[in-house]
């Protein structure tokens, strides 16, 4: 396989080779097909697909999240995201930008659980000197599980006082980071609509919280080459370290190779990693470990 054909392979999977989404069922099947995907490009770029890109059908003059409200397309792709979120056919995580959504496909978010989440959600989060919350956090949170859904706007009534909405970034942010909270739903005129995750999505906590770490990462690394059809390790690593330790998704990687559900395809002058299911020139790449589940 040449450079050319790999590219080729990933533009058609990420619907940026002129076939774009449109339906709701064209954006569930897309995010299905890839596991995951930024709403809009990042600087310096992740080796990811963009739902910005699926709706546009191209790679060509994308918007930021920065550039997204100047441009008529990412009102309409937004929409479609949306729907998305509100049917739970994907979930958002908080990669690396707040405005800047990181989905998840529906099968695969209890894997991100596991690694993220909470393992015991419905216990509050706690203040103090060792806690990775603050007092503004354990405060939003409570107001959210007492009143979710609830908008930016209407958190910040609640908690009263001369909260910043700087501030109250901040303290979203811890929540959403450990997988606390999710945007549940955005409206033009009152902006994202927050809730505690357990409620809106009980199975997929549920699911996530009975997974152990090594299958969730060996899951996870698998749909990652599945999306990006081969890559070389260190790539793996980047994306994947994200969220672990490196050196833990390195020995997930060995672990793979040694049972082969992993190989080394050969693009030019590279040895990149593949899923070893199918050849990635053939066709569909399944993902070994993601297990079907019933919606």
């Amino acid at each position: 396989m040449t450079d050319l054909e790999l590219t080729q392979l990933r533009r058609e999977k990420w619907r940026i080779d002129g076939h774009p989404v449109r339906t709701l069922e064209e954006a569930r099947e897309f995010i299905e097909s890839v596991g995951f995907a930024l709403m809009y490009p990042l600087k310096p770029p992740i080796l990811l697909p963009t739902f910005m890109g699926a709706w546009v059908g191209s790679d060509d003059h994308l918007p930021t999240w920065q550039q997204a409200f100047a441009d008529p397309r990412a009102k309409d792709a937004l929409e479609l995201m949306v729907r998305l979120l509100r049917n739970q056919d994907a979930y958002e995580a908080n990669l690396s930008e707040e405005n800047n959504a990181f989905l998840l496909a529906a099968s695969i978010f209890p894997y991100f659980y596991a690694l993220k989440g909470e393992r015991n959600p419905k216990q509050p989060p706690k203040p103090g000197p060792r806690s990775e919350y603050s007092q503004l956090a354990c405060d939003t949170y409570e107001i959210i599980r007492r009143d979710g859904p609830v908008s930016k706007a209407q958190l910040r009534q609640k908690l009263a006082g001369s909260i910043t909405f700087a501030a109250l970034d901040h303290a979203l942010n811890e929540l959403w980071s450990k997988l606390r909270i999710t945007r549940v739903d955005y409206r033009p005129n009152e902006g994202a609509f927050w809730d505690v995750l357990y409620r809106w999505a009980p199975d997929a906590v549920r699911e996530g919280i009975g997974l152990s770490v090594a299958e969730a990462l060996s899951a996870l690394t698998s749909k990652y080459l599945d999306c990006i059809v081969a890559a070389e390790q260190q790539e793996v690593e980047s994306f994947l370290g994200n969220f672990v330790a490196r050196s833990r998704v390195r020995e997930t990687i060995n672990a793979l190779l040694a049972a082969r559900e992993l190989s080394f395809v050969h693009v030019e002058s590279r040895s990149l990693l593949q899923i070893t299911a199918a050849k990635p020139e053939l066709a569909k790449i399944k993902s070994p470990g993601l297990k079907h589940r019933p919606r």
